[in-house]
């Protein structure tokens, strides 16, 4: 078995960016509702944002050996993706790590394990998200593949799909997706920004979206 795959297809930068200016829930519904991971995967800093392709890394539970090993072979840009069995009780990753990803000009960590040192992880800017933050310490010691295709959070990801995250979560785009869902995105914020202009004019959420019949059909009963 080849653990390691060091060449994948990354999209075009100008791709990359144009997917960053959305927001993650913009992105998932303008895609059909597709591509969020699991909700419990969430920033250790609100304010923390990324969008980049995925490096996928799977570790054993309380074992970051691939970890490191992901690091190493990752690029300037990439999200670093590593599953390690929804494991929470381990604090898998840290500001040592972290000052290796930030010098390489890594863009995120997203794993579905714990991570610690996050007063200095803020401080040093590196967006990081986790399902839980956690002391415990980890060994190295279990190989595992890394840039092979994963599920984490719910999401089937293969290296080079796009990750989005900011403070309301996560979501994937496929990497051949990404062209159509930015036109998406674009067309759903311009809906959006009309909406919002209609209810500063005195409009309603049941006309506005389109409601009546609905709940006429349903048999809303309202009593002056």
């Amino acid at each position: 078995m080849i653990h390691v795959r060091t060449r994948i297809q990354r999209p075009d930068p100008a791709l990359v960016a144009g997917l960053a200016q959305y927001s993650s829930a913009t992105i998932h519904e303008a895609q059909g509702r597709l591509g969020a991971f699991d909700s419990g995967i969430k920033p250790i800093d609100r304010s923390m944002s990324f969008c980049g392709p995925a490096v996928t890394v799977v570790c054993a539970p309380q074992d970051n050996l691939m970890l490191q090993v992901g690091i190493h072979y990752a690029q300037a840009g990439d999200v670093l993706v590593v599953s390690a069995g929804e494991f929470t009780e381990a604090g898998t990753f840290g500001d040592v790590l972290g000052t290796a990803m930030h010098s390489k000009g890594l863009a995120a960590l997203v794993t579905d394990s714990g991570v610690r040192d996050t007063a200095d992880l803020i401080e040093l800017g590196l967006p990081v998200f986790s399902r839980s933050v956690c002391i415990k310490g980890t060994v190295k010691e279990t190989l595992g593949p890394i840039n092979h295709p994963i599920v984490f959070g719910g999401q089937l990801v293969e290296p080079g799909d796009l990750i989005k995250g900011d403070a309301d979560g996560v979501v994937l785009v496929k990497a051949a997706d990404v062209g159509w869902v930015i036109d998406a995105c674009a067309a759903r914020e311009a809906s959006e920004a009309e909406l919002r202009e209609k209810y500063r004019a005195g409009g309603t959420t049941i006309e506005l979206c389109n409601l009546v019949e609905k709940l006429a059909a349903k048999g809303l009963l309202v009593e002056d």
